[in-house]
């Protein structure tokens, strides 16, 4: 899920003038106990921000940066594959995404949230349209992350509602965004660039409205199905730092240069987790740290 070729810090805070304004909207109706209200708002914000693959500029720009002018076929091929790499790990997440967001649109009894769910397996859907069209003009796919076929296994099986909420949404969505602002800006002027900045705002939705969806969830949940979310946290964690230093073979050099940046973003993400978990009003105090942070 990662992207390597640049290393300064990004964050997964919201720049999206709406989705703020959403954002805000929703902590005033928990506030007044409106708690699905903030879940409606992310429905609608989804439905006016839905894009086509087609609005992608196919064509107009190539689809990922290109190697210099006069550089060897070798070098060339070389680069090619790194992106190549880049894009099947999100083309393999958004094909897991697609699961996800068909189980929670299934498992989920609130109107709210099931209006919800609807957008977001169409977003889902149109992510992993957009990276098949956008790998094969890439020259194919390569090899996969077996780690995250691993973490989207353990969010599939999870028992309870709130565990699939906190593990896809509240989670995983907001760790992909500084993501996906690190490859757009690795690749300006290409297809890459424009498919990333858009996933950025549809994530960004996705997380807020999970952590809006996890408020209507846990405002009556026992402490039993409290603590199971901190339990489920502890078996994640150390399978998600797995995940985030793997690299393909393409990219296994840059894994290595790349170590310390990625176990020091690793750290900030995982104290965000945590923050963003006692703002849910969890006990985070038995959460077990997979390296010291």
């Amino acid at each position: 899920m990662s992207a390597d070729p640049i290393s300064e810090p990004v964050s997964a805070e919201a720049t999206y003038a709406p989705l703020i304004e959403a954002e805000r909207a929703a902590e005033a109706d928990a506030a007044q106990d409106e708690k699905g209200r903030g879940v409606l708002r992310f429905y609608e914000l989804a439905k006016k921000q839905e894009w086509q693959v087609r609005d992608l500029p196919w064509g107009d720009v190539p689809p990922i940066p290109e190697t210099r002018a006069g550089a060897s076929p070798e070098k060339k091929e070389r680069r090619q594959a790194v992106w190549r790499s880049v894009i099947t790990q999100q083309l393999q997440a958004d094909e897991l995404a697609v699961m996800m967001a068909g189980q929670l649109l299934n498992l989920a009894p609130h109107p709210e949230a099931k209006l919800y769910y609807s957008t977001m397996v169409q977003d889902e859907a149109r992510h992993v349209e957009a990276w098949l069209k956008l790998s094969k003009e890439a020259g194919g796919t390569a090899e996969p992350d077996p780690y995250l076929d691993e973490l989207v296994k353990m969010t599939l099986e999870a028992e309870t509602l709130e565990e699939k909420v906190f593990q896809m949404q509240v989670f995983f969505e907001r760790l992909i965004i500084p993501r996906f602002r690190l490859i757009a800006r690795s690749s300006r002027g290409t297809v890459l660039e424009d498919v990333c900045n858009r996933l950025t705002i549809d994530d960004g939705i996705h997380h807020s409205a999970g952590v809006a969806y996890e408020r209507v969830l846990l405002e009556h949940a026992s402490k039993k199905t409290k603590d199971r979310l901190i339990k489920a946290a502890n078996r994640l964690l150390p399978l998600f730092v797995k995940h985030a230093l793997w690299r393909p073979k393409e990219r296994a050099w840059i894994g290595e240069v790349m170590r310390e940046t990625d176990i020091r973003r690793l750290q900030e993400d995982v104290k965000d987790g945590i923050r963003m978990a006692a703002s849910l009003g969890l006990d985070v105090s038995e959460i077990e740290l997979p390296f010291s942070t």
